[in-house]
């Protein structure tokens, strides 16, 4: 039996980024799952301030410190990230170890400053209404925190040994580098809407 090539694709890379990658449409479609979770997070607590006779409820508005600290470590991340992304594209093996031992320290920074900020809530998570959104925002975006925090520490980890010679990889870093902007963002209308709105 004879066999005939019809088209020579050995020309072709191995591995794409952002798009052309079934990993980028995921974290896509699962930044919008969870964007949305924040949308109706933020839409319930703005509902109940609209009913209530005052807010917060029973107690005074958070500590904003804490939070402002978390919100300019996050920001402060963003050119290293930015960079990390165009490094992981050109596939910069040593650029990229380096980029992802600083975005692991940026990751568990905020890290620390968030567990000061659940101390300054002002309120138990059971208190009230108000107090259940306050936890449960703040626990989201943890949530995604700490998940961007365990990848990047897996990322780094595996780009030291010899799966970094695997082109893949570094689409897995430009991946985790576009969620880390997603984590970023979504911080800013948290941060106001628990400690700006309150005081307005």
């Amino acid at each position: 039996m004879n066999e005939k090539i019809s088209l020579d694709i050995s020309h072709l890379p191995n591995h794409g980024f952002g798009p052309r990658t079934l990993t980028w449409w995921g974290t896509l479609a699962f930044m919008s799952l969870e964007g949305t979770g924040f949308v109706l997070a933020i839409g319930s607590y703005l509902f109940l301030m609209v009913l209530a006779p005052r807010w917060p409820l029973s107690s005074l508005p958070p500590d904003p410190v804490a939070g402002a600290v978390v919100m300019l470590l996050l920001l402060a991340s963003v050119p290293l990230n930015k960079l990390l992304n165009r490094w992981a594209h050109a596939e910069d093996l040593p650029r990229v170890q380096y980029g992802l031992i600083g975005m692991c320290i940026f990751g568990i920074l905020p890290l620390i400053a968030r567990g000061f900020e659940f101390g300054s809530l002002r309120v138990r998570w059971d208190t009230d209404a108000y107090g259940s959104l306050v936890w449960f925002l703040l626990g989201l975006h943890t949530a995604h925190l700490l998940t961007d925090v365990a990848d990047t520490v897996v990322l780094t980890a595996l780009m030291f040994t010899r799966h970094a010679r695997n082109g893949r990889r570094f689409n897995d870093v430009a991946d985790n580098a576009f969620y880390w902007d997603f984590v970023v963002l979504t911080w800013l209308p948290i941060f106001f809407t628990l400690y700006i709105v309150p005081r307005l």
